[in-house]
């Protein structure tokens, strides 16, 4: 059967919009969605303890736990290592959810596994069971397991999906190593609403004796994760910052842009060396002095002096989609999944600097757009209100759908909300960035200062915002046909219909350059990466 087939019938385990919320409502205990994902492994030919080959480093966090894993895996890969990779979630094709040797596994070799996995389990249901499949993401991770192991990979690099207690992943019973990247809120609605209730939850991937690693965390959040520690026995490092590992040593490149990869870097060597030492490599990094923990409340982890394998592995680094930028013509696209406040500062602070260090036409105006979506229960009106320092001249809002109908796409489909649901989300959007606007008339003190291009279009106005209802649509107008690559077919007339459209096409079409920042959604991300570089789609 074709790939596609295969993925149309893995969205079929998509929970659908309506079940989704009455699930919600009804949500049972925790503790026995871990057993059902135990049973599931054993209807599928594993034991827990078959996991147990795969050498795991399993890794959680709120925000860089994605780019955390692709740092690990990408220095262990320098060591010649055959690695495995599971992520989630995907950008443009689902298979780029499980990864050997850091690239996503054919579709060939997809169809193979998801049809195999999918008739063991249809062999074994039980007639007296209501759910006979399991559900969208727990059929992706069991897949990855089966992968991994038949792959024959030398280590399998897992990222928690939400949470870590009871998220499918931790049925995992010896890891080799496990990591938290830093903590914030987000997915409230499952996790809890303060950073001491989601450090519970982060810290429920710790295993007895084996050892794990964090960055430096605020105070209450990081005595919740020692306290976890303490009371399984797990020995809990704290990593010292990178630029404690560059001393006297040269400075580390990151293939990842934006200051806050420098923390994920910092956990990635860690984990990276610790798996060495246990599986009894040698070439691990001298030892340099060491120095007191910070803060006292753990001890610090090894300061060492990263090898030249590793300082390969954090410079060849690739991660689509974080703090990633397109130069196509007179656009430049700066695309970061951001959506979580304490991310979206991060997400600011790169989109600032790089517009600082760019090169400047040589005259003509320059024109910044933010493409923007926001999903599930994250807080839209606080991300917006930090992307507003960097004085956007157009504000665009679509969902996450890369067509109007994708059902020729099915990697694109999405049965989790409706099209309703989504077009009213992006109208709230609008509506919060107008009250924004309105209030700026009367700033706060001490708030961050904009930063000006110039020269500033004098014909905008930075509350001039538009509504799409899908990225294709989005991108056809902001690219105005002058991205190179992204060369659609003529945009229906009702697209320009809008006052702020037709005035705003004008101001792109004469435009020296224009400066789009993605973000607030992977998803949307995703979309953007499907449409500007097809190369992902095949």
């Amino acid at each position: 059967m074709e790939y596609q087939d295969a993925v149309r019938t893995l969205n079929t385990l998509q929970t659908n919009a309506n079940y989704l919320e009455q699930v919600k409502r009804q949500r049972g205990d925790p503790q026995t969605q871990l057993e059902a994902m135990r049973l599931y492994l054993a209807r599928s030919g594993l034991q827990v303890e078959d996991l147990d080959q795969l050498n795991i480093i399993h890794i959680t966090g709120t925000k860089g736990k994605g780019s955390t894993c692709a740092f690990t895996e990408r220095i262990l890969r320098s060591y010649g290592l055959k690695t495995g990779f599971f992520s989630s979630p995907h950008l443009v094709q689902v298979r780029e959810r499980i990864r050997i040797n850091g690239q996503p596994i054919s579709p060939e070799l997809f169809t193979k596994h998801f049809w195999c996995l999918y008739h063991r389990l249809e062999e074994t249901k039980d007639d007296s069971s209501c759910v006979s499949m399991p559900g969208y993401f727990r059929f992706l991770t069991l897949m990855a397991f089966h992968v991994f192991l038949q792959e024959k990979v030398d280590l399998a690099v897992m990222e928690v999906g939400i949470g870590g207690a009871y998220d499918c992943t931790n049925i995992v019973k010896k890891p080799v190593v496990c990591g938290v990247s830093s903590l914030g809120i987000d997915h409230t609605g499952l996790l809890g609403d303060t950073m001491e209730k989601i450090a519970w939850q982060k810290g429920g991937i710790f295993k007895s004796g084996v050892p794990a690693f964090t960055v430096l965390q605020p105070d209450g959040p990081l005595a919740v994760l020692r306290d976890r520690a303490q009371q399984i026995s797990c020995p809990l490092y704290l990593c010292p910052p990178l630029e404690a590992l560059e001393e006297g040593g040269p400075l580390l490149t990151l293939g990842l842009e934006g200051e806050h990869q420098q923390a994920n870097a910092a956990l990635a060597l860690q984990l990276a060396r610790c798996w060495l030492q246990q599986k009894g490599y040698r070439d691990t990094g001298e030892l340099k002095a060491s120095r007191p923990s910070l803060l006292g409340q753990l001890p610090l982890a090894p300061v060492f002096q990263p090898t030249s394998h590793m300082q390969h592995g954090l410079r060849d680094t690739e991660w689509p989609g974080r703090t990633q930028l397109l130069r196509r013509g007179p656009l430049t696209w700066y695309l970061d999944g951001a959506h979580t406040t304490s991310s979206m500062q991060a997400c600011v602070r790169w989109f600032r600097q790089a517009l600082q260090s760019r090169e400047r036409p040589g005259g003509g105006s320059e024109v910044r757009v933010l493409l923007f979506n926001s999903t599930g229960d994250r807080d839209s009106a606080a991300l917006l209100k930090l992307l507003q320092p960097c004085q956007f001249d157009y504000t665009v809002f679509c969902p996450n759908l890369t067509e109007v109908s994708s059902t020729d796409n099915a990697d694109q489909q999405n049965f989790t909300v409706t099209l309703d649901q989504v077009l009213l989300r992006c109208l709230a959007h609008q509506q919060h960035w107008s009250r924004l606007h309105e209030d700026q008339a009367s700033p706060e003190p001490g708030g961050p200062a904009p930063l000006l291009l110039a020269p500033r279009p004098a014909h905008t106005h930075s509350a001039s915002s538009l509504v799409f209802s899908c990225i294709s649509h989005a991108l056809q107008w902001i690219s105005q046909g002058r991205d190179p690559v992204f060369q659609p077919p003529s945009p229906p007339r009702v697209l320009f219909a809008h006052p702020v459209a037709g005035s705003g096409a004008v101001v792109l079409q004469e435009a020296a350059a224009i400066h789009v920042l993605v973000t607030g959604s992977l998803h949307l991300v995703g979309g953007v990466l499907k449409l500007l570089e097809p190369s992902l789609s095949q």
